[in-house]
């Protein structure tokens, strides 16, 4: 059976991605004022609640599904769960339903400071890909069925992140892919590599401008990487437990 979608769903993501670019203007003119500018790797990952209108959305859909809120985890301490390389992770969303993990959610964004970064990210989404199915290996999250994972990943459009980069070959040759590729087009890989190689579920790469992003528009380079394939992979798999109490 064909998976509906709410018909508002893009105007929830249109408003997801305003409150975003919102959060990160205010952030960044607070650290201006506060002398504490965020520079460097570090602005992927802080900045607290920027992201959160795009895990309202899916937790939005997870609920849609018939999935009860008891089992929807998105505030910090509930979304922890066992590691088997490290003692916990924390993940921006969790669905634990009938003591068994049925999805988990990474939601990341970089803003400026592109140069370096590409790599880091790539590890911590393999990272994590490969802590979370090893303990479900070890039989850590309850059932037999494989928890469903997504990657989103909101990226700064801007002639930074657009830009040609040479990789460094001094002793092989990188894969053709990457040679001369932008910091964007070595995100929009990563993200379909990740599900070629089955490490997620699903993915979504975004791409705004800040001026865009403000109003809520935004670029999906990948068909396959829309935040609507997202949804539907994560809905489809949510659904099957909703009133199932078997594995």
């Amino acid at each position: 059976m064909p998976v509906k979608l709410p018909p508002d769903l893009d105007a929830r993501v249109q408003a997801a991605m305003r409150h975003f670019r919102a959060k990160r203007s205010t952030q960044a003119r607070k650290q201006r004022q506060d002398g504490s500018v965020d520079h460097g790797t570090r602005s992927a990952v802080t900045g607290g609640k920027q992201l959160d209108g795009f895990i309202d959305v899916c937790v939005d859909l997870i609920r849609g599904a018939g999935i009860p809120d008891s089992s929807i985890f998105t505030k910090r301490g509930s979304q922890v769960i066992p590691g088997f390389f490290r003692a916990t992770k924390q993940w921006d969303l969790l669905v634990v339903h009938e003591k068994r993990l049925i999805c988990a959610i990474e939601a990341k964004s970089q803003v400026g400071s592109f140069g370096n970064n590409g790599n880091n990210r790539a590890e911590e989404a393999l990272g994590n890909a490969l802590d979370l199915k090893t303990s479900h290996r070890e039989r850590l999250f309850g059932g037999l069925s494989s928890p469903w994972l997504g990657y989103l990943f909101i990226l700064e459009d801007a002639p930074g992140s657009r830009k040609p980069i040479a990789a460094d070959e001094p002793h092989f040759s990188v894969l053709p892919e990457f040679k001369n590729a932008s910091y964007a087009k070595r995100i929009e890989l990563l993200c379909s590599k990740l599900l070629l190689e089955g490490h997620y579920s699903a993915a979504a790469l975004l791409m705004t401008t800040p001026e865009e992003g403000l109003e809520g528009h935004y670029d999906e380079p990948v068909a396959d990487l829309s935040f609507n394939a997202m949804a539907r992979s994560l809905v489809s798999h949510v659904s099957q437990y909703a009133n199932d109490k078997s594995d």
